[in-house]
């Protein structure tokens, strides 16, 4: 029985993680995206539509028990995972006084524990094939804190640390692993109703398209290994520096 190649993308929501799963599955990989709950089929059937292969499936990345049985179904069911991404947002703004140890904990679970453990399962079957793509998606808050993102840029922060760490042990095992900055707004239904009047001032495509930052993550996914990069970063072209 031939197996499928697998993209998995972990947190494959309505705006970037189903763009991601789109456009590895235009390159004939079989897309299988993760969401905590909620609508798990309309990227699904976006890709079968146009021809081509993806699972959906509810499994909540912050849980041991729960990420080694979905890599297991993935790899025994599916096929052999070549590309993993990981892209749990986790972006909540409180004010240092009111940022309770519950939300502070609840977000470093979603940006830093659930990628350590989805991180590391597939990390686990990667190393014995010698080859593989890990890209994990991180935020203006990876590289700085602000005001109100305390708890966010904590997460955001540690991903990043595991991201580098995960390179300098596995890039030499012929696993590809990089960090992409999402250093602006996403065009999406939250950005629009969060900042409106920002939204109404930006030209039509100064907001990041998620079509085209997927483009990105292709892009590092097809690098030569003698070139590979670990860090980049995305932003629209009248986003502030």
């Amino acid at each position: 029985m031939n197996k499928d190649k697998v993209a998995l993308i972990i947190g494959a929501g309505d705006y970037l993680g189903s763009a991601i799963a789109r456009r590895f599955a235009k390159e004939g990989y079989h897309a299988v995206g993760t969401r905590r709950r909620g609508d798990i089929e309309s990227f699904v059937k976006q890709i079968e539509n146009a021809g081509g292969r993806a699972t959906g499936v509810h499994s909540d990345a912050r849980k041991e028990e729960q990420v080694i049985e979905l890599i297991e179904n993935v790899e025994n069911e599916i096929g052999t995972i070549e590309i993993f991404v990981f892209n749990i947002g986790g972006n909540v703004m409180f004010s240092i006084l009111d940022t309770t140890t519950r939300v502070y904990t609840k977000v470093w679970e979603m940006c830093a524990l659930a990628g350590f453990l989805t991180g590391r399962e597939v990390a686990r079957r990667m190393v014995g094939r010698k080859r593989g793509t890990m890209l994990f998606t991180g935020a203006t808050a990876s590289v700085r804190g602000n005001k109100g993102f305390s708890a966010f840029a904590g997460g955001k922060h540690a991903l990043r640390a595991l991201a580098q760490s995960m390179a300098k042990e596995l890039m030499p095992q012929n696993i590809h692993v990089a960090h992409v900055i999402i250093d602006g707004p996403i065009d999406t239904e939250w950005t629009h109703q969060r900042f409106p009047d920002m939204v109404k001032e930006r030209p039509k495509d100064g907001l990041l398209q998620p079509d085209d930052i997927a483009e990105t993550y292709w892009t590092i996914h097809s690098q030569k290994r003698s070139a590979w990069t670990f860090e980049t970063d995305v932003r629209p072209w009248v986003e502030p520096w």
